[in-house]
């Protein structure tokens, strides 16, 4: 996928003249680079102290510890898998090669590399993927709890290959700044858990060519931070990654500096990605545990080195663990609003633990959990070496008495009935900044799950670049459980990232205190020529009923009504009724789904020309799976603009 210059001038359109300026200032600064390029200062007597406190790889869990010990040998074997490709080839990987399609970055001047064009560059997910060396980490524990030199062996053989083959500004690793702080990050932490290994001071702080890579890493963070409307989640990964290495690796007359501007930025852009109820500004929920994660992790950073951390940071990530406790269902999985990219911010755990259940017993180690909190049985690896840093503190401020089930800053309203009955209501912004990058046109959509199981899904992301076909479908409107009028999107996108018109959305009633009827009411304005789109949900806990009523209030439009179903649910459609069917835990599960009868009904299931009928997983992976849509018109002045829908689950 190439830029267009279309793109660029609507790209440009959604910066201010601060924004500008600094972009100039960076465009000057690299080509000031190009032939520039200094050397990392001499450095003598380094010291590596930002160890672990005694007794913590102890007190890990005996099944996480085994957990990931499996991933280590299936990595030590050269097994992997990232966004859906099985890769055999981590024994002595190429750095540079994309395995989904073959292609090798070209080399050169890192800013000169086309890293969007998937035809000059392959799939520039799949190569960064490995190069965060956050598979590394999960060797260099496996040797901190086994003591088995294999694994820091093959971390030390891995790194000096990837030192070697990428040379500071050259080639495909160093265009991206969440990709280097990722990688400073898990570099700190590779350290620290080989420790105990006789070579760990070799391979770092007395290896010239890593303090090379160490010093370069931070110098680029320092110059070129993600600016204005980039300045999302790719800020907090850039200022956390140079925070903890300038904490861990203080060993540069740079350091104090970086370290206290990196602090700076993470104070104001966790602040500013944050909104005052905890959730996430991106509305992406895997962004919000990205964000977290890595607000953790800078703040273990912080307490290890005695580096004081405004108050403001602990109580922002405090908002975010008790929002992310408010908003899961009984099998502890948040919502599925926005893109999603398997992102991480540290990885030391095994396949099959739960990302979402390690942040909430992180957050109970750290903050303290509320009686409300749901209860986490799992077990992890990274809670034990995070909280065994991170200073537990009082908090100051008060926390929620009660679950939160309506976020209004956020638009977000969670109804919750028996059975374990859990719908998401979405009435809120479209998206972050003014590109809303990781946003979908999804406004008014519901998401409905029975039992942890998704039945009205949320089909997710499944790509970014190189497939914009596929890219379009899952961020479009007819992609969610809306409605769509006229075949039109109810906001513009301009690019991939990028969306030139917004649609603006508000909450009109949201009452889910669970007494008997929840309900939930919202409009938005997406759709030009004077039509506004109102949906009403309502809960009713003793039917086990939910009603959802769509309502088009001006001129006569088409409609198209979208419901997608989740890959476990079978459905037969006959007319405008669906029965649905299921397994959970080995037993079967049911439900009837009455469509309104004004539309005309039809399934659709894996369908590619045009995409519909499909959910993703996970990024780079998507299956078939039953969306059934309704078609007709609306007549904002008359009844048949409005239209009820109403889901009934079986006991």
């Amino acid at each position: 996928m190439t830029m267009s210059v279309d793109w660029y001038l609507r790209r440009l359109s959604r910066m201010g003249p601060r924004e500008v300026g600094g972009r100039v200032v960076d465009a000057v600064r690299r080509r000031r680079w190009r032939s520039a390029r200094p050397d990392c200062p001499s450095v003598t007597d380094a010291l590596f102290t930002a160890v672990l406190p005694a007794g913590t790889i102890a007190a890990i869990a005996p099944d996480a510890a085994k957990r990931l010990i499996a991933e280590a040998d299936r990595l030590m074997y050269g097994h992997a898998e990232y966004f859906g490709v099985v890769r055999d080839d981590l024994v002595h990987p190429d750095w540079w090669c994309d395995p989904k399609t073959g292609r090798r970055a070209p080399w050169g001047y890192a800013f000169d590399v086309p890293y969007r064009n998937e035809d000059a560059v392959g799939d520039i997910k799949q190569i960064w993927e490995l190069s965060r060396h956050q598979y590394l980490t999960v060797l260099a524990a496996a040797y901190a709890i086994t003591g088995n030199e294999r694994y820091a062996e093959r971390v030390a053989e891995h790194l000096r290959s990837w030192w070697a083959a990428n040379a500071p500004l050259r080639g495909v690793h160093w265009i991206s700044g969440i990709e280097l702080g990722i990688r400073l990050l898990s570099w700190v932490w590779i350290r620290r858990l080989l420790d105990g290994w006789p070579g760990a001071a070799g391979l770092f702080e007395g290896n010239p060519v890593a303090l090379n890579q160490i010093w370069h890493h931070q110098r680029w963070l320092a110059a070129f931070p993600s600016r204005g409307s980039s300045a999302n989640n790719h800020v907090i990964a850039e200022a956390a990654g140079q925070f903890a290495a300038a904490c861990a690796f203080a060993w540069f007359p740079s350091s104090a500096r970086w370290r206290a501007g990196a602090l700076r930025s993470l104070e104001r852009h966790l602040d500013g990605n944050t909104f005052d109820s905890g959730l996430n500004r991106e509305l992406a929920t895997e962004y919000h545990g990205l964000v977290l994660e890595l607000g953790l992790a800078a703040v273990a950073e912080a307490d290890a080195a005695g580096v004081p951390v405004p108050a403001s940071i602990r109580l922002v990530l405090l908002r975010m663990t008790d929002a992310l406790a408010a908003v899961v269902d009984n099998r502890l999985r948040p919502p599925r609003q926005g893109d999603a990219d398997d992102g991480h911010g540290l990885v030391v755990d095994g396949t099959g633990t739960d990302r979402w259940a390690s942040l909430l017993a992180t957050g109970d180690a750290v903050f303290g959990r509320l009686d409300w909190w749901p209860g986490v049985t799992g077990t992890d690896v990274r809670t034990t070496l995070l909280a065994a840093l991170i200073k537990p503190t009082e908090p100051a401020v008060s926390r929620p008495a009660s679950r939160p089930a309506h976020f209004a800053d956020a638009g977000l309203t969670i109804l919750r009935g028996p059975e374990e009955i859990w719908c998401r209501c979405d009435g809120g912004p479209h998206g972050f900044l003014s590109i809303a990058a990781h946003a979908h046109a999804d406004a008014l959509s519901v998401e409905v799950r029975h039992d942890g199981v998704d039945v009205l899904a949320d089909p997710g992301t499944y790509c970014y670049h190189g497939q914009p076909l596929w890219r379009q479908y899952f961020r479009s409107t007819l992609g969610h459980n809306t409605l769509q009028l006229d075949g039109a999107d109810q906001s513009v996108s301009g690019g991939p990232f990028l969306w030139t018109r917004q649609a603006r959305s508000r909450v009109l009633a949201a009452d889910a205190s669970g007494d008997g009827v929840a309900n939930w009411a919202a409009e938005h304005d997406g759709y030009q020529g004077g039509s506004v789109h109102r949906r009403r949900v309502e809960l009713t806990a003793a039917k086990q009923e939910l009603r959802v009523v769509d309502e088009v209030r001006g001129p006569s439009r088409d409609v198209c009504l979208a419901f997608h179903l989740g890959p476990a649910i079978a459905a037969d459609l006959v007319g405008n009724r669906a029965a649905l069917t299921w397994i959970r835990d080995g037993e079967g599960r049911s439900a009837v789904l009455d469509l309104p009868g004004e539309l005309s009904w039809s399934a659709h299931r894996g369908e590619t020309d045009p995409p519909l009928g499909w959910y993703s997983a996970g990024f780079g992976r998507k299956e078939p799976a039953t969306t059934l849509v309704g078609t007709g018109r609306a007549d904002g002045a008359a009844s048949s603009g409005e239209f009820t829908t109403v889901l009934r689950f079986r006991g």
